[in-house]
């Protein structure tokens, strides 16, 4: 098919734009093209783009609300596991607090500490209980201890410490030849000095524990 392009460009000579009406016909698609584009412009610019934008966080939005359903659903649906699991650590923590001396039996358990260390024959140069260091659920009580005796005994005595019913840990360890004593015919041969920390743990009381609580909130 042959295109006139000189009839079409007659179409555009000589137009008359105060009464588009009589304009030729493609005048006038070219003129309603280009009124679209200049409406879909201003739109865009005025209105539409933020709409886009809009429109493009909502659909972000969407999908983190649906990652969000699918974690819930995941919870709900293993709910009763986690709650036997809950039971599960209660029972635990609540076996490893029975193990934790309060304070009336704190006495008692220094006095265990101190005499399974004399059984062993050592001499006790220094048992010095410290400041209890409160944590979130009990208070561990350091005691400086310094002991005397073989290195067999020394041995032993921190072996009894282990065996105890309640938790006590030493520590901050430091074997030296012990001095000689004041008496010189005193035998001295193998003699070792040990200062160390022996710290053990007792639960906090409720009154104790609230106070925690409230420093912590």
């Amino acid at each position: 098919m042959n295109f006139d392009f000189q009839r079409l460009q007659n179409d555009f000579q000589g137009l008359n734009f105060n009464d588009p009406g009589v304009w030729p016909l493609a005048p006038k698609i070219a003129a309603f093209a280009l009124a679209l584009t200049a409406v879909v412009a201003v739109g865009w610019l005025l209105d539409w783009s933020d709409q886009w934008n809009t429109l493009e966080q909502s659909k972000v939005q969407e999908q983190q609300l649906r990652e969000q359903w699918v974690g819930k659903k995941r919870h709900a649906v293993n709910f009763s596991e986690y709650q036997r699991q809950l039971a599960e650590i209660n029972r635990q923590l609540e076996t490893l607090v029975r193990q934790l001396p309060g304070k009336a039996e704190m006495e008692s358990l220094l006095s265990d500490i101190n005499q399974a260390g004399i059984g062993r024959g050592l001499q006790f140069d220094l048992f010095q209980p410290e400041k209890d260091s409160i944590r979130e659920f009990y208070a561990a009580v350091p005691v400086k201890i310094s002991v005397t005796g073989s290195y067999n005994d020394l041995g032993e005595f921190a072996s009894d410490v282990a065996k105890m019913p309640r938790i006590v840990t030493i520590k901050n360890m430091v074997l030296t030849v012990a001095p000689p004593p004041a008496n010189k015919k005193e035998k001295v041969d193998g003699r070792l000095k040990l200062d160390a920390t022996a710290e053990t743990y007792r639960y906090l009381e409720q009154d104790e524990l609230a106070k925690q609580r409230g420093e912590n909130k």
